[in-house]
């Protein structure tokens, strides 16, 4: 995307969308007055080229060049406008083949060449359903920290006596490079804290990339404490594997090992392909704890689920750590079916979407099946974290950053 050639053509996207737009709202504003379609246009033109001016500015210049917190901003602005514009564009284009079908129809028919004229309503909604994206987009940005702490209780026939009534917190996807407001996250991490949990456990990213992106958040989460431990896992971003090596003189694998010790470091048992038995009034449970392991083509396979799982046969119940759900469709489901419970995050639910009652959405369910939420297939559980933090796109719609509060039990399953 670093190249001439790649923000030319982007460029060239972004100019036909705003041409595209620009007619309808032309057309759509003949019966105003001229001061005031002069008013329109200026105000689109001028957002227009701005939007433009900085999506070179990001492409074309380092992170040091603006402010974080701006570039961050700048940036997901131009992304929203561009995915609000096609979204109006969408309504548009489906008015224009109309047009065009009816056109031919009465060229055909009667030999009439006259222009069959918009239709008013479509593009209205269009216009619309783009404008409501976009400002749904900007409201987003009062989200990212408007943690929510959910809970969940769920039975098993097999958990041991001792185990009824555990209390475990689940967080993920900490993404700690993106954070802008340390108090924010502060008042998040207490309300982990608050919960009182046996065991807290967390799903995997806890870094955009690099292991020196957790300095400023060392003494936040390093504040989080369980009677049985806290236990962690990586996520695909905790490998690097989405930036240039070596940085600062520190190569990736270097990298690696020094976010191992950041794990070590906040207090919490960095789970590395293998298992522990949790153990309560002389009757003990095994959690597992797998490296990444992705079924989708473009996420890594670094877990071994037969190292980590090897040994814990023996254990009348289990929780898997596998910050992938994909995992457990692909590997989990099929090949170890006495795992019971599955603690997943990666997805974010896309940090936007639609969760009520009874009825939840987002784009991110097209590539994956099990993206936020509980899953139940037979006696084995999969619980998916829509994640603590952030990544790209810095607020959340719909989806919110999410604390899960899990309770074993024997009872009937039931959600607050």
């Amino acid at each position: 995307m670093r190249t001439p050639l790649g923000a030319f053509f982007v460029v060239l996207i972004m100019l036909l969308l705003d041409v595209y737009v620009f007619i309808v709202i032309k057309t759509l504003s003949l019966s105003a007055l001229p001061g005031t379609r002069m008013i329109i246009f200026s105000i689109y033109w001028i957002v227009s080229i701005l939007a433009v001016i900085g999506f070179l500015v990001f492409v074309f210049t380092g992170p040091e060049f603006l402010p974080k917190k701006l570039r961050t901003y700048l940036f997901a602005t131009v992304i929203g406008l561009f995915l609000a514009q096609s979204v109006a564009v969408l309504f548009f284009l489906i008015d224009d083949i109309r047009r065009v079908i009816e056109w031919g129809s009465w060229k055909f028919l009667f030999s009439n060449n006259e222009a069959i004229s918009r239709s008013v309503l479509l593009s209205w909604i269009g216009l619309a359903a783009g404008a409501i994206l976009f400002v749904s987009f900007i409201y987003g940005y009062t989200n990212k920290y408007n943690y929510r702490v959910k809970k969940v209780k769920l039975s098993f026939d097999n958990l041991p006596e001792s185990f009824i009534g555990l209390k475990i917190v689940h967080f993920s996807d900490v993404h700690s490079g993106s954070f802008m407001n340390k108090k924010a996250v502060i008042r998040g991490v207490e309300k982990i804290i608050a919960e009182n949990a046996d065991l807290v456990i967390f799903s995997g990213d806890l870094v955009n990339d690099r292991a020196t992106e957790m300095e400023n958040y060392m003494d936040v989460f390093s504040s989080i404490k369980a009677p049985m431990g806290v236990y962690s896992t990586f996520g695909n971003h905790d490998y690097g594997d989405y930036v240039s090596w070596p940085h600062n003189g520190v190569t990736k694998e270097q990298n690696l090992i020094n976010l191992a010790n950041v794990h070590k470091d906040l207090g919490w048992r960095l789970m590395m392909d293998e298992h522990v038995a949790l153990e309560k009034n002389g009757e003990s449970i095994a959690l597992i704890g797998i490296q990444n392991w992705g079924a989708k083509a473009r996420f890594p396979k670094y877990g071994n689920m037969e190292k980590a799982y090897a040994g814990s046969e023996k254990y009348p119940f289990k929780i898997l750590i596998s910050h992938d759900p994909s995992h457990w469709e692909a590997q989990v489901k099929a090949d170890y079916n006495d795992v019971d419970l599955t603690l997943s995050g990666h997805t974010h639910g896309m940090q936007f979407g639609v969760e009520i009652p009874g009825f939840k959405w987002s784009p991110v369910q097209y590539m994956y099946k099990e993206w936020s939420g509980l899953y139940e297939e037979g006696k084995q559980k999969l619980y998916v974290n829509p994640g603590y933090g952030f990544i790209g796109y810095p607020g959340r719609v719909g989806i919110m950053p999410e604390i899960t509060v899990i309770e074993l039990s024997r009872s009937s399953s039931t959600t607050v």
